[in-house]
C-alpha cells in the first residue's frame, strides 16, 4: 500500500485540534454600554468639529504646520474625513521648494509624501551629512528628529542605501537614549524600535496616540474631541456589523458542519477592518470578512482533514464551480460546497450591474488560492520536501493574491477592472504583501513548533536546501521580506492609476506585523489579541 493511503488513514484521526472561539456568541448578544450623549448629538457635535477642523487647515499658511496637522489627523485615524485637504495639501508642497533645515520637518514632509503615492529623493538629507556621508553629530542629540528619520526612512525602495544607512544610524542613536526620554516621546521611540509608523496599523496606533495627544506641544483640543467622537460613533458601526457576522456565521457554521475548522469569524472580521475601517466600507468589509471565512474553511479542508483524494476532489469542484459539481465531493463537504457558491451569488446580488464583473475575478482568484492548496497537500501527503524556490511559488500565490483580488470587491469606483487585473496577476505590492504574509506565517509556525500534520514550512525548506542553521535562515528570509516592503513602497508612485488599491493592499502587508508579531499567530491562538479586539470594538474611549 502507499505511504499516502496509510498514511490517510491516520489522518482524519488524529489531525490537530484548534481552540475553540474566544468569543462564543458574545456579539450576538452584546449591547453596547450607554454613553453620555447620544449618538445623533454625537454626530452632529463630529460635523461641526469637522468643520472647525477643515477651516484650521485652510487657514493655516505656514508648510510646516500644516504637515504637522496631517500627520496628527493620521496619528489619531480620522484623515479619512479630510481626504481632499490632505491631497491637495501634500500636492502642493511637493510641487513647491522646501527649504527647511530642521530634520525633523524634512523627514515628515518626505514620509508623508511617500505614503500617499509622491516621489521624493533621499538627496533631500543630504544637507543634513558631512562631506564624507555620515550624518552631522548635532542631530544625534535630537530625539524627536531622529525619530522622524528613522519612520521616515522606512519608506526606502531598492537601491537606496543611503535609507539604509539612515534607519541604522537612527536606531543605534534612539536605542542609546531611550531609557532617557519623556513621555509621550518615550513611548513613541519605544513602539517604532519594535515596529516603525509606516508599518503600524492605524487603528492600532490610534489606541496609544490619542492618550498621548493631549501632552503633545500644541495639541488642538478640537482635534482630540473629534477623534474620540469619531472613534466611538465608529464603533458603534462595527459592532453592528460584528453582530450581523456573527450570526452569519452561527448559522453557516451550524449548516455546513465543518467542526474541524477554527472559529475565527472575529478574528475574520477584524483582518477586513484592517484593510478599511472607514464607514463608507461597510459593504466591501462584510464582503470580505465573508471571503476570508470561507478562505479558512477551505485551508483547514486541506490541511487538517481531507484525504489526498478528497482534496483533489474539493479542487476540481472549485475548479468548475457549478452546483452540479457537489456529486464528486464526499458527503461531509457537499454542504460546504454548495454554501460556497450561493455565498458568491449572494455577492454579486449586492453589487450595482456596473460592478458585478468584479465577481468572475474573485472566484478566478479563489480557485488559484485552491489549486495551490492541492499542490502543497500533495507534497505533503508524498512527503515531499520541495525546493525553497519551488515552495515559496507556490505557498505566495495562494492566500494572499486570493485576499488582494476579493477586497476590492465590495469597494467603490477605485476597484476597476485594472485594478482587479493587477490584484490577480501577483505583482509588485501583491506580491509583496504574498511574500511577507507567507513568511510572517511560516517564521511563526516554525518558532511555534511544527506539528506532525502540518506541510513544511519555507524556513524548513530554506534550512534543508542550503544546510544552514535556523538563525541563518530567519536572517536571509528577513532580508528577502525586506525587499518585498521596498517593492510595496515603490509601488505607491509607479502605479497611480490604481493607488487606492494599492493603498488596501499595503494595508493587508501591514496586518501581518500585527498577526504575527513576535513570530505567533495571533489569527489561530487569538486569545493573544483579545485585549485588542475589546479596545477597538467593546470598549468606547472615555471622554
Amino acid at each position: 500500500m502507499a505511504f499516502s493511503q496509510v498514511f490517510t488513514a491516520l489522518d482524519v484521526a488524529l489531525a490537530p485540534m484548534f481552540h475553540p472561539t474566544i468569543w462564543g456568541d458574545f456579539f450576538i448578544h452584546h449591547s453596547p454600554e450607554t454613553l453620555q450623549m447620544s449618538e445623533e448629538f454625537m454626530e452632529n457635535r463630529s460635523s461641526q468639529l469637522k468643520e472647525k477642523v477643515v477651516g484650521v487647515l485652510e487657514a493655516c499658511n505656514n508648510i510646516v504646520e500644516k504637515l504637522k496637522l496631517v500627520d496628527t489627523l493620521q496619528h489619531l485615524s480620522i484623515d479619512h474625513h479630510f481626504n481632499e485637504q490632505i491631497v491637495s495639501t501634500l500636492r502642493s508642497t511637493h510641487s513647491s521648494e522646501f527649504n527647511s533645515s530642521n530634520l525633523h520637518d524634512v523627514a515628515l514632509r518626505f514620509r508623508l509624501l511617500r505614503q500617499h503615492g509622491f516621489w521624493v529623493s533621499p538627496d533631500v538629507f543630504n544637507k543634513f551629512k558631512n562631506e564624507d556621508g555620515a550624518f552631522k553629530v548635532d542631530i544625534t542629540n535630537d530625539p524627536r528628529e531622529l525619530l522622524s528619520l528613522y519612520n521616515a526612512a522606512h519608506l526606502l525602495t531598492h537601491g537606496e542605501i543611503e535609507l539604509e544607512e539612515s534607519i541604522v544610524f537612527a536606531r543605534k542613536h534612539l536605542e542609546s537614549m531611550k531609557s532617557d526620554l519623556n513621555s509621550p516621546l518615550a513611548e513613541q521611540v519605544k513602539r517604532a524600535l519594535h515596529l516603525p509608523l509606516p508599518r503600524t496599523l492605524k487603528r492600532v496606533e490610534v489606541l496609544h496616540y490619542i492618550s498621548e495627544y493631549k501632552d503633545e506641544p500644541m495639541h488642538n483640543s478640537s482635534i482630540l474631541e473629534l477623534a474620540k467622537l469619531d472613534f466611538n460613533l465608529l464603533q458603534r458601526l462595527h459592532l453592528k456589523e460584528l453582530k450581523d457576522l456573527s450570526r452569519w456565521w452561527e448559522d453557516i457554521s451550524r449548516e455546513v458542519g465543518l467542526t474541524y475548522s477554527r472559529d475565527r469569524i472575529v478574528e475574520c472580521y477584524l483582518w477586513s477592518y484592517m484593510t478599511y475601517y472607514e464607514q463608507e466600507y461597510t459593504r466591501a468589509r462584510m464582503i470580505f470578512a465573508k471571503i476570508i471565512a470561507m478562505m479558512a474553511m477551505t485551508d483547514d479542508t486541506y490541511d487538517v482533514r481531507a484525504t489526498l483524494m478528497e482534496c483533489k476532489q474539493l479542487d476540481e469542484a472549485i475548479q468548475r464551480w457549478e452546483k452540479s459539481a457537489v456529486s464528486l465531493l464526499p458527503e461531509y463537504l457537499q454542504k460546504f460546497y454548495v454554501k460556497l457558491i450561493s455565498t458568491f451569488k449572494e455577492f454579486e446580488d449586492e453589487l450595482k450591474p456596473n460592478e458585478k464583473y468584479r465577481i468572475p475575478y474573485s472566484i478566478k482568484a479563489f480557485q488559484i488560492f485552491s489549486s495551490k492548496h492541492l499542490q502543497e497537500a500533495e507534497w505533503f501527503h508524498q512527503n515531499h520536501k520541495p525546493k525553497f524556490n519551488d515552495h515559496v511559488e507556490v505557498s505566495i500565490c495562494s492566500a494572499a493574491p486570493c485576499a488582494c483580488v476579493c477586497l476590492l470587491v465590495g469597494m467603490g469606483d477605485s476597484a476597476t477592472k485594472e485594478a482587479l487585473e493587477w490584484a490577480l496577476s501577483c505583482t509588485d505590492a501583491v506580491r509583496a504583501c504574498a511574500v511577507v504574509t507567507r513568511f510572517m506565517n511560516d517564521l511563526a509556525a516554525f518558532k511555534q513548533g511544527k506539528n506532525k500534520y502540518d506541510v513544511h514550512t519555507s524556513v524548513e525548506c530554506y534550512i534543508s536546501e542550503h544546510g544552514v542553521e535556523s538563525d541563518v535562515a530567519f536572517a536571509n528570509i528577513g532580508s528577502m521580506m525586506e525587499d518585498a516592503w521596498k517593492t510595496t513602497n515603490q509601488a505607491r508612485f509607479e502605479r497611480p492609476e490604481i493607488l487606492p488599491a494599492i493603498q488596501r493592499v499595503a494595508n493587508i502587508t501591514i496586518s501581518m506585523m500585527f498577526w504575527y508579531d513576535d513570530h505567533k499567530d495571533a489569527f489561530t491562538y487569538s486569545n493573544i489579541i483579545e485585549g485588542t479586539i475589546r479596545r477597538l470594538f467593546v470598549n468606547p474611549i472615555p471622554f
